[in-house]
């Protein structure tokens, strides 16, 4: 009998332990897909991602140029996409 105790005790320290990870990472990783996603609609927009925020980036050889609009447009729809 005390095996069995020693069992269940077991499991639920192990789950204990894992509900801590979860809670730990959760927010971390939601952070970096927020961060990511902001990436990609500045690049997509036609910026560049530098201190975290979208800059101008004015590319005349590829004929390329920022628009703010299409970037604010971008983030509203990964935001309602959460």
């Amino acid at each position: 009998m005390k095996e069995a105790a020693g069992e269940a005790n077991l499991t639920v320290v192990a789950i204990i332990l894992i509900a801590i990870i979860v809670a730990i990472a959760t927010p971390l990783i939601a952070s970096l897909m927020r961060s990511s996603s902001a990436r990609a609609c500045c690049t997509d927009a036609g910026g560049r991602w530098a201190n975290n925020q979208c800059q101008a980036f004015q590319n005349a050889a590829a004929g390329q140029q920022f628009d703010p609009a299409s970037f604010q447009r971008c983030m509203n729809e990964s935001q309602a996409g959460q």
